[in-house]
């Protein structure tokens, strides 16, 4: 396939290279204008564009690996223009203008726009609950201190000089904590989606001394019984605020749509 990327930091240029070792054409960088004011407009056989009409005609996919600014700003001209986009930054689809704006769009580009798990798991399990009365839903993110850095947490607790015990900086909704922590609670917001919505779905965000990795953990109640489960993640080399599951997620989620029989 040819796809093209939205970003080019830690997520986008490990989905960029994964991408480009499984034999994808990857002929289109999406970026910023100030990002593109002192480079060409080519590097290395990929075209770098910073508008959604200035990809090529030929881009059978695009993904947003930028952040919820990117997908606000590229991802209805990019639906509009009839190409599938996968993205990341599910924690924008909180702004209920924002998810009006692209649930239409990809209608009228008869297009879709497609939610990775990003650095979660058990969102399968949560969907197939909803068919039945799905009760309460709460996810709970842990983190070392460094990790919540620049995040509303730096004002709610000491980061560099945290000890000992953990510290809860947020309790809330999935909606707030994805508005609030737009770099950090992309977790909440899958989800949230995933089960039952910005509003219901409760959220607690902690910074931890003794914790080396990203932890996610879920617990979930319904007709269906109850759940929990919890996964230990690394962060990618060049962002500790970036999950390394995250960005296979993104590789992982495009090469299911490519496949005759897939999960």
């Amino acid at each position: 396939m040819k796809i093209g990327i939205i970003g080019e930091g830690a997520i986008g240029g490990f989905v960029r290279g994964k991408l480009l070792e499984r034999g994808h054409e990857v002929p289109a960088l999406l970026l910023l204008p100030e990002l593109l004011q002192h480079r060409g407009k080519e590097e290395g056989g990929t075209r770098l564009v910073s508008s959604a009409s200035d990809l090529p005609d030929d881009i059978d996919h695009m993904i947003d690996c930028a952040g919820h600014m990117a997908l606000k700003l590229h991802g209805p001209d990019i639906l509009r223009r009839g190409i599938n986009l996968t993205t990341v930054s599910i924690g924008a689809l909180a702004d209920p203008d924002l998810y009006n704006s692209l649930e239409q769009a990809a209608t009228d580009g008869n297009a879709k726009l497609q939610l990775v798990s990003g650095a979660i798991g058990a969102l399968d399990c949560l969907r197939a609950a909803c068919v039945g009365k799905l009760e309460s839903v709460v996810y709970v993110g842990r983190k070392p201190p460094q990790s919540w850095k620049g995040s509303p947490a730096e004002e709610r607790v000491d980061l560099d000089n945290l000890k000992g015990s953990a510290n809860i900086h947020f309790d809330g909704t999935a909606r707030v904590a994805a508005t609030e922590y737009p770099k950090n609670a992309n977790v909440a917001a899958a989800v949230a989606l995933a089960g039952i919505g910005f509003d219901r779905t409760k959220v607690q965000l902690i910074a931890d001394p003794n914790v080396t990795e990203n932890i996610h953990e879920i617990e979930a109640t319904g007709d269906f019984g109850r759940f929990s489960f919890e996964i230990r993640g690394n962060a990618l080399p060049d962002n500790p605020r970036s999950s390394a599951l995250a960005a296979m997620s993104v590789v992982s989620k495009l090469e299911q749509e490519a496949q005759s029989i897939c999960f």
